[in-house]
């Protein structure tokens, strides 16, 4: 017999609005006081019924499977009230995908995993009215003879998404042992990610971290909504350092501590900055200074050229899973969002 637990907090998901960006499962078991000695991998074979027992092997390995907080080997014996955690790559759906060939910005690959440099409009996962045409459409296609890209899997090789009209970079597993790795990195929130967004006004200090759970709007279910007293949603903490003022808008860096869905967007928004051009956060019109003249012309001019949330995921930093080694990536500011800089900072020269 097992009592077992499974801590929800700690369950996130791609079709939960309130699960977050990262794209894994964790499960948190205590064992039961009857519960005879038995091998860790063959218990969470039974536990978790449509886990394979090599999945749970690969992820032992990848020191995602702990007891009492401590990474076990697969030969550990459970005990009696041993609490048992594993962070697993989020599983496949179910159904089938079109691969498609399409041009991939690829800026790193090995035989684990590989980066890619997401253009804003390009949707990472099918959904409801996006079929196809997306970034795992592509990598279906691409990733056709590897494990994580056999019978048409839903998300081959994705550990963590970004929206749609955000630009920047994902890392994609290659392998099982790869996205469990990074998995458990995303989960442990060992992850550096760095974004740089445009916003509106001038957030309070030269650096600050906004704190607030976020979950669904009650009066919006596409938005996420701030809960400062963690009444409902998730924990989200998002740290920000402002690198350019304009004025009335302002470069920041923003590091996440977590990935929940529309984070930054809707931290921004609750601290009062929304960014630049969000139409779903409120950022698509004048929100500091006259709606007049030459100002309103300039940013009329700026919402042209950049007509979708001024949002770009600048940086990632991890543990290669095989090398152990500390690596970096990082991707310039697509087109649109440089001419918008290039735009306010000749503004500001001006006045």
């Amino acid at each position: 017999m097992l009592d077992s637990a499974l801590d929800e907090d700690d369950l996130t998901g791609p079709d939960d609005d309130e699960g977050g960006d990262e794209l894994y499962e964790h499960h948190r078991i205590i064992v039961d006081r009857g519960q005879d000695l038995l091998r860790i991998d063959k218990f969470l074979q039974h536990r978790l019924r449509n886990t394979s027992r090599n999945k749970i092997q690969e992820a032992i390995r990848a020191s995602a499977v702990a007891v009492n907080g401590v990474a076990v080997k697969p030969n550990y014996r459970i005990k009696p009230q041993d609490l048992i955690t594993i962070t697993l790559p989020e599983p496949p759906r179910e159904g089938k995908i079109v691969p498609e060939e399409m041009p991939l910005d690829i800026r790193y690959e090995d035989s684990e995993l590989l980066i890619v440099n997401k253009p804003a409009g390009l949707v990472v996962h099918p959904a409801y009215g996006h079929w196809q045409g997306t970034l795992v459409n592509g990598l279906a296609h691409y990733l056709a003879n590897l494990p994580t890209g056999r019978n048409g899997e839903i998300r081959p090789g994705l550990v963590h998404r970004i929206d749609k009209d955000t630009s920047g970079l994902l890392v994609i597993g290659k392998t099982e042992f790869a996205m469990t790795h990074l998995s458990n990195q995303f989960f442990h929130h060992t992850i550096q990610r760095t974004y740089l967004a445009l916003v509106w006004g001038t957030p309070p200090g030269p650096t600050g971290t906004i704190r607030g759970h976020l979950g669904r709007s009650l009066r919006d279910r596409k938005v996420q909504a701030v809960y400062p007293d963690g009444e409902q949603g998730k924990h989200a903490v998002t740290h920000y350092e402002v690198l350019e003022s304009f004025g009335p808008v302002t470069l920041v860096r923003c590091v996440l501590e977590t990935g929940r869905t529309h984070q930054i967007r809707a931290h921004m928004q609750y601290l009062g900055h929304p960014l630049f051009s969000d139409a779903t956060y409120g950022g698509d019109r004048i929100r500091v200074g006259q709606n007049t003249g030459a100002y309103r012309d300039l940013v009329e001019h700026a919402f042209q050229l950049m007509p979708r949330q001024a949002l770009h995921a600048r940086s990632l930093g991890f543990v290669h899973p095989v090398s152990a080694d500390n690596v970096y990536f990082a991707a310039e500011l697509p087109a649109d969002f440089a001419a918008v800089l290039d735009l306010w900072r000749t503004w500001v020269a001006k006045n």
